[in-house]
């Protein structure tokens, strides 16, 4: 029996052991990640304090790099090639799984990692063409000389890093999804850019937009989604002048979106549209020695996008012969993206042009190699997609192209994205040549306005507000992108592809983007809202941001006197709810308390006391957010809710509040799926005590459990989803959507920072993570409380590798 039992314990370890060292379908193997000698036991990190030399093969000189107390790595370099190694060589030692697992996702290779669950996303992304599109930002980045160099000392940085890790050393990501990381090509450095096209300018409400017009006519549809709203306040300043003639703008085909409903028929959809993210968005602002303390410009800057660990920005400073840049650098793309040298600071926010057009193919047969259009069939490109599935077979995939673009979905196929149509070819920016490289190579550069001006004029895509200031006291913005040469609300519906009309018929011209510099106001800002009046003789787009925020920074920026850093620190952790201060005046003089719960009294009473401010411990913004998503529902959901068949979308808050103020017995206040007429008073109230009601069930009585930060819960995920333990989850935060601080349960600021210049800048910064993108590493979120808080840390600006400061921890010398 002795005997039986070692055997059946023999045995059964010995199934234990396979079991453990092999994948199970999308499952990998547990055995590495359990060992002590290779999982994730070794991931664990202390402080580093020692000076180190590290022999790395590509660096033609010593490469000095100084970590100051926060581990933000400040490279001193001899030449520029080591440079460009040496921040590929860092990002990779603090970020090489997050640079890797995002433009696995650009390509379309998630289930390589995961398994047939991310196919759709992969399927999504190669009929979208986003490797398409990077391999012709490469072309543009490789034709130039400055930026070939470049790209290729970053990527034999990176794989310096690589080749001397070990399976034991590989980041802990590498161990839970069982594989390793492969060699880093420039060709990876594009499919970031195109990552970022894709979330910044991927957007698109075209056929939301004609299925409306297919519904309600042209005049309905004009009326409740202008082309610009009645509250607003431009990136650009009302009355500036255009110092350009513009190009002729084409002419649309007679009757361009009428003539063509039939054709543009839209397919059935099983669920509702997600439409673009409101919430991704940003502010930035410069304010003019006139009205700095310092007399001179002062610069901020806070990109809004989905708040995640690692953090989406990587801080670094780059010293060589050629430049002496700070601030925050996307991991897996060489310069800095939002920073300052000792001259100049620029920043970046989301233009959100219309660059995405979708266009109806009709193809000769059932083949799909000739399509039609300009009287002649043309034949069509065919791309062979190869999706590896990890536990299965490949999946053999097939995308068809045209001179439009790719055909992202055959007709009869369901979208992964519901509002992309079914038998339409996308039309985007992102698969134009280009090299933001080489702009962003200038700007780390740039002395003056001359320069930033020069930069600009290499960036194609996402389009972004570029706002500047400098040392010769000038402060400018410009919405700047490549913009196609459209007729007016071209684009806002689906296209007919057989008509070249249709087509785009060029590009605006770089020197006419909308561009103001030292406005007589003393101040220039943008908040993603409409980049100009209706006086610019080019169609960008027919809605952009709501105009709140906006709004409210120019409001106080037009109020400062003698501004600090410390100033523009405080304004972008503003959040007073300018929508409320707009709409409760006018919503809450209808709203009777007759019919209303004593529970529901007592929401009354706190919306009327609320000072407006959505700070975290209130709860005058709960009641007001719920309240006006249900009223916005109450509104608009029986005429513009299409069910499985016809996705459409609402018109905006606006044009809505425009409607209470004017024309308050409107018929849109009418719910035509009812006998009773219903108007806006009964759906104020009926839309209060329903929002009441969902609040008390959720939280119960009202009262402090319905404060707004944590009936919002901001969460900062791990991009790998539900692994919470790498994850920082209910953060207690005020802000919301169209907040300046626009903190939301997603998404937020992901970098904020002030740089104040003059002889030395001063410059302050922080995002909601760390510089590691090792869970087990000090350094992974220790800056997440300071950016709860709302402080900032002051940047340490070194001007050479010598430098004594008590802040600095340890040195690393490559050569």
């Amino acid at each position: 029996m002795r005997y039986a039992k070692a055997v059946i314990v023999s045995v059964l370890t010995v199934v234990l052991i396979w079991a453990l060292n092999r994948p199970w379908g999308g499952i990998p193997a547990l055995g590495p990640l359990l060992s002590p000698f290779v999982g994730f036991w070794q991931n664990a990190e202390s402080i580093n304090n020692t000076d180190e030399t590290i022999t790395v093969k590509g660096t033609q000189s010593p490469v000095t790099v100084v970590f100051d107390d926060m581990a933000v790595p400040h490279v001193f370099a001899q030449n520029d090639h080591d440079l460009y190694f040496a921040q590929g060589y860092l990002t990779a030692r603090d970020r090489l799984w997050q640079m890797e697992f995002q433009t696995h996702a650009a390509a379309g290779r998630v289930s390589e990692l995961v398994g047939d669950k991310a196919l759709e996303l992969d399927r999504f992304n190669r009929h979208l063409g986003m490797v398409y599109g990077a391999e012709q930002t490469l072309k543009g980045m490789e034709s130039d000389p400055m930026t070939r160099e470049a790209l290729k000392a970053y990527t034999a940085g990176v794989n310096a890093w690589i080749e001397q890790l070990t399976p034991a050393q590989y980041p802990i990501e590498y161990k839970l999804l069982g594989y390793g990381p492969e060699p880093w090509t420039p060709l990876k450095c594009a499919l970031l850019l195109k990552q970022m096209s894709s979330t910044l300018a991927g957007g698109a409400d075209d056929l939301l937009m004609t299925n409306i017009l297919r519904k309600y006519g042209k005049a309905i549809t004009t009326d409740l989604f202008p082309d610009y709203p009645v509250h607003e306040d431009p990136i650009i300043p009302v009355g500036t002048k255009w110092d350009f003639k513009p190009l002729p703008v084409p002419n649309p085909p007679k009757d361009s979106a009428l003539s063509n409903l039939i054709a543009l028929s839209a397919p059935g959809f099983s669920t509702l549209p997600n439409r673009a993210n409101p919430d991704i968005g940003s502010n930035n602002w410069a304010v003019g020695a006139q009205k700095s303390a310092t007399g001179h410009p002062i610069l901020a800057n806070d990109p809004h996008l989905t708040l995640s660990l690692p953090s989406i920005w990587y801080q670094i400073q780059l010293v060589s012969p050629t430049v002496n840049a700070y601030g925050a650098s996307l991991p897996g793309a060489p310069n800095i993206i939002i920073g300052f040298n000792k001259d100049v600071a620029w920043g970046v926010t989301n233009v959100a042009a219309d660059v995405l057009d979708f266009y109806a193919i009709r193809f000769r047969d059932a083949s799909r190699r000739q399509y039609w259009h300009n009287n002649q069939w043309k034949p069509v490109r065919q791309r062979i997609e190869t999706i590896r599935v990890k536990g299965k077979s490949d999946v053999i995939d097939t995308v068809y192209y045209t001179h439009h673009g790719p055909l992202v979905y055959e007709p009869g196929a369901k979208p992964f994205r519901p509002t992309i149509p079914t038998g339409y070819a996308a039309r985007w920016i992102a698969h134009e040549p280009s090299n933001e490289m080489r702009c962003f190579y200038l700007l780390n550069r740039a002395k003056n306005f001359s320069d930033y001006r020069k930069a600009l004029a290499y960036y194609v895509a996402p389009a972004q507000n570029f706002i500047f200031a400098d040392n010769e006291n000038d402060i400018a913005i410009s919405p700047n992108g490549r913009f196609p040469l459209k007729w007016k609300d071209q684009g806002k519906f689906l296209l007919d592809g057989t008509n070249p009309l249709n087509d785009w018929h060029g590009y605006i011209p770089a020197d006419q983007n909308p561009l103001v510099k030292n406005p007589p106001r003393g101040f220039v800002s943008s908040a993603n809202q409409f980049s100009t009046d209706p006086t610019y003789p080019y169609y960008l787009n027919w809605q952009f941001a709501p105009y709140e925020r906006g709004h409210r920074i120019n409001q106080r920026l037009a109020a400062m006197r003698g501004a600090t850093a410390d100033s523009l620190r405080q304004l972008q952790n503003d959040t007073y709810n300018l929508r409320a201060a707009d709409v409760l005046p006018v919503i809450l003089p209808i709203l009777s308390e007759k019919g209303l719960s004593q529970e529901q009294r007592k929401a009354s009473q706190i919306l009327r006391q609320w000072q407006r401010n959505n700070d975290a411990g209130e709860v005058g913004p709960t009641i007001f957010t719920e309240w006006m998503n249900q009223f916005m529902k109450a509104v608009w959901s029986d005429e513009f809710d299409g069910g499985d068949t016809i996705p459409m979308r609402f018109p905006s808050f606006d044009r809505t509040l425009t409607l209470m103020q004017r024309d308050s017995g409107s018929r849109w206040f009418n719910n035509v799926k009812t006998p009773a007429r219903e108007h806006l008073p009964y759906l104020l109230s009926q839309s209060f005590q329903s929002a009441c009601d969902t609040l008390t069930k959720k939280h119960g009585p009202v009262g402090k459990s319905w404060a707004w930060g944590m009936h919002k819960g901001t969460d900062i995920r791990h991009l790998l989803p539900g692994v919470d333990a790498f994850s920082v989850l209910d953060l207690d935060v005020g802000g919301g959507n169209v907040i300046v601080n626009a903190t939301n349960e997603r998404s937020g600021p992901s970098w904020r920072m002030v740089v104040a210049l003059g002889p030395q800048p001063k410059a302050y910064g922080v995002y909601p993570g760390g510089q590691s993108g090792n869970p087990g590493s000090p350094y992974y979120q220790n800056m997440i409380e300071t950016w709860k808080k709302g402080q900032l840390n002051e940047l340490l600006y070194l001007q050479s590798a010598q430098e004594k400061n008590n802040r600095i921890s340890w040195k690393m010398t490559l050569k």
